[in-house]
């Protein structure tokens, strides 16, 4: 290889560096959300879950009288469900085929909530106990 090649190389290395940490940092902070099925087997609600605050809301379709597609029903965090400490949280469903809510769990102190649906208005989550 001619030091001229050498150059011209590792210039567009260094020209392409900036994009490829770019779209790193965006694949990093893409990761925030864990999403999560209810085990009910007749029901279709997904929770969603932000990994590092434990807050969780959740959605469903439902029907809307005079469409064809439907809807989105999203239900906000309520109460135990809202931004708490900055942990590493995860959610896991139980293997009960009747239960519509899930466990969000503390991974750095081995916490656990149950969050579910209250009333068709928003996520509740119990107290977390250990």
């Amino acid at each position: 290889m001619r030091l001229s090649q050498f150059f011209v190389s590792w210039r567009a290395v260094a020209l392409a560096a900036p994009f490829l940490a770019g779209s790193l940092a965006q694949a990093t902070a893409a990761g925030n959300y864990e999403f999560l099925a209810a085990p009910q087997t007749d029901l279709n609600r997904v929770f969603r879950l932000d990994k590092a605050s434990g807050e969780v809301g959740a959605c469903q379709y439902g029907l809307k009288e005079g469409t064809q597609v439907g809807v989105t029903l999203c239900y906000p965090p309520g109460e135990g469900a809202k931004a708490g400490a900055f942990s590493d949280y995860a959610l896991v469903a139980s293997r009960h085929s009747g239960e519509g809510g899930v466990f969000r769990v503390d991974l750095r102190s081995g916490m656990m909530s149950i969050c579910f649906v209250l009333n068709e208005s928003s996520v509740v989550c119990t107290p977390p106990a250990k």
